[in-house]
């Protein structure tokens, strides 16, 4: 009778086939990371046309946030296969989709019904934003390899940082008005746009100082996003670049290996050419 494999051995290798299945949606995955940096730039460039109220200005913010939730769903599915993972994600995917139909009610009821509405909206888009960040960072620290997609990736997530506490501010500015002083330039724009651009300056560093919290709670905002900001860069470019490193020498082990094998000198080769059945199992 043959060997068996044990219990053991029989957990080991539906670990490594989980593994393996695991890395390949990964990396079917990649092909979403360049949509999504197109979708997360998209309200960055095009959010000064909605200062005009005219024209495309009406509906350009519902259509630009509600692709950009829908690439965000897209790109981050269960990856885990456990009930709790697929409820988190459920939960994730509905707080999106009712946050993409709120966007669209001051069109369609040409304003906002009433305050308590236009904050519940926003607060729905700050979570998931805030969730996507998180969410995205996880998938970028799991990816197996690195490759022009992937560093796609780790640049929407770091653009989707800024947006995320752009509009974090604005539900600030939302709920409690006077959190921010907006400068001089704040009736030229809408909310969103003048502290989306607040947002960025402050994980940029650069601190213009045209746009300044008024209380502790924008304060402890700009806290989080240079801290955030920060952390993104270190831990997120770091692990990705040693692993574009270990990639990389594998690469080079694995081609070294290759052309000892197709050297006819090589001992390899030699061992390679010499092998065929074992002449124990052969019949006397």
């Amino acid at each position: 009778m043959g060997p068996t494999l044990s219990g053991g051995d029989d957990f080991g290798l539906d670990v490594r086939s989980q593994r393996l299945r695991l890395q390949r949606r990964l990396v079917r995955l990649e092909g979403q990371f360049v949509p999504l940096l197109v979708t997360v730039l998209l309200p960055i460039l095009l959010l000064p046309l909605t200062a005009s109220h005219d024209g495309p200005g009406q509906w350009l913010i519902p259509l630009l946030f509600s692709l950009l939730i829908l690439q965000s769903i897209r790109t981050l599915p269960v990856l885990k296969p456990s009930p709790s993972a697929a409820a988190l994600v459920t939960a994730y995917r509905v707080i999106g989709l009712v946050a993409l139909a709120g966007l669209w009610l001051p069109l369609l009821s040409h304003g906002w019904p009433n305050p308590f509405v236009r904050a519940t909206v926003m607060v729905l888009s700050t979570s998931f934003t805030l969730t996507t960040s998180l969410r995205l960072v996880q998938l970028l620290a799991r990816v197996p390899r690195v490759n022009a997609q992937v560093m796609a990736g780790a640049a929407a997530g770091y653009i989707y940082l800024g947006l995320t506490g752009g509009l974090v501010a604005t539900a600030i500015q939302v709920i409690q008005p006077g959190s921010f002083n907006l400068g001089p330039n704040a009736t030229n724009q809408v909310l969103l746009d003048r502290l989306t651009y607040f947002s960025f300056v402050t994980i940029g560093g650069l601190g213009f100082g045209d746009i300044v919290p008024t209380n502790a709670v924008g304060e402890r905002l700009v806290i989080l996003l240079s801290v955030a900001s920060t952390l993104y860069v270190v831990l997120l470019v770091g692990l990705l670049l040693g692993r574009f490193i270990a990639t990389e020498q594998l690469e080079f082990e694995v081609e070294a290996l290759v052309d000892e094998v197709e050297d006819a000198n090589s001992t390899i080769r030699s061992r390679l050419n010499a092998g065929g059945p074992d002449r124990r199992d052969a019949p006397p």
